[in-house]
């Protein structure tokens, strides 16, 4: 099949709307629902991330997309007892494929309602269940068990879109978009991000560990399909906090170091003991614990809201406290799609419990970006490589 007829574009009034292929046939087959546009933007864009992720680490990957870019990534490694129980999976054995999924989906639950999903490996019987029970549109994978295919199919009565990727698809070298009426070509950005990246290091620190190197690699792919000016912190194997589409590169900085903090935070024993009800539902349960552990947690404390969700009122999670677990926090990654001009988003990285960075480098100010890294006894390292993605 070289085209295919969708609903509508990015929007309703866009009609019509299609995809298509000059040559060959679309590298996807639908085996249940109906794409949207946007669908197939983020299927093809987390697609391309997973693939890279299993190829720079040997582990199987997963990412949970909305709105072109990803809420979170990762890759298949153990999850903690402390991590079991804020992604709500205790004392279950998983597959590496379900365990790669629930840390991407757990990067930041709040942006992944309704997400778009994309599995390196086979989606397992598993995965499939866990799906089942969350708010999402759609799924790339490169090949369904049958139970998990029935699973799928059952899923939003029926119309869950669950795409099949051909693996042996290889893309175009020049690659085209239209806007307003011109045509814009350009070579595929096909850079390949390794260890070798890595090697550059400015700081007094020369030290990498190896879980740091994986967690930069994660973030450097990651932000490669998130759309700029972006930064990425990662740790554990996965995407903590991702800052997208801001014009401000400090902003980027503090967008992405609040998420990461929200996720340290969820695991405060405060967080993990909320006495909730047991009919909550996730998507009230995840609002809750978002705005319990926000600024404006007197929203859902100093009302009686908290009745809809608790089955007592629980202490509020001060400022203070917040701060103090906050700086126990360390080895957190952190990666940028292009050069920090100025120290000040090291500053903010390091509130966040950043040790490892690896940025494009090549500011007119990198000696006070180096600086500032060397206060904090920072890695750095300068990847000359940009990664902008639109």
């Amino acid at each position: 099949m070289q085209e295919l007829e969708l609903k509508y574009g990015c929007n309703p009034n866009q009609k019509p709307a299609r995809v298509f292929v000059k040559n060959g046939d679309i590298p996807f087959t639908v085996l249940n629902g109906k794409p949207g546009y946007i669908n197939l933007l983020d299927a093809m864009n987390s697609w391309q991330l997973v693939q890279e992720l299993k190829q720079a680490t040997g582990l199987p990957a997963a990412a949970s997309f909305k709105h072109v870019s990803p809420a979170g990534a990762a890759v298949a490694t153990p999850l903690s007892e402390i991590l079991q129980k804020v992604y709500f999976v205790e004392g279950i054995e998983l597959s590496p494929i379900a365990t790669a999924y629930i840390r991407a989906r757990g990067a930041d639950r709040m942006s992944s309602y309704g997400d778009f999903v994309a599995l390196s490996d086979e989606c397992d019987a598993q995965t499939a269940s866990f799906l089942a029970r969350e708010v999402s549109d759609g799924i790339i994978a490169p090949s369904y068990s049958a139970e998990a295919l029935e699973i799928l199919k059952t899923k939003r009565k029926g119309t869950y879109l669950v795409l099949q990727m051909d693996t042996s698809f290889k893309p175009a070298e020049l690659e085209q978009k239209e806007v307003f009426g011109i045509t814009f070509e350009q070579k595929r950005n096909d850079v390949k991000i390794t260890e070798e990246c890595l090697k550059e290091i400015p700081t007094k620190s020369k030290y990498f560990t190896e879980a740091a190197k994986r967690d930069l690699l994660i973030a450097l792919i990651t932000l490669k399909y998130t759309q700029s000016n972006s930064v990425c912190y990662a740790k554990d194997g996965q995407a903590i906090g991702i800052g997208a589409g801001q014009q401000s590169r400090v902003h980027c900085t503090r967008l992405a170091g609040n998420k990461a903090d929200v996720w340290h935070l969820r695991q405060h024993p405060k967080v993990l003991a909320l006495p909730f009800k047991d009919e909550v539902r996730r998507p009230d349960r995840d609002n809750a614990i978002d705005v319990y552990i926000g600024e404006e947690w007197e929203d859902l404390l100093e009302t009686d809201d908290w009745k809809r969700v608790f089955t007592e009122k629980p202490e509020p999670l001060t400022r203070e406290e917040k701060k103090a677990y906050l700086k126990t926090i360390s080895g957190v990654a952190l990666g940028s799609d292009a050069f920090f001009p100025f120290g000040d988003n090291v500053e903010r990285a390091h509130k966040s419990g950043v040790e490892f960075i690896a940025q494009a480098g090549g500011s007119i100010r990198d000696d006070n970006v180096i600086e500032t890294a060397d206060k904090y006894g920072m890695t750095m390292a300068f990847t000359h490589i940009r990664l902008f993605h639109h």
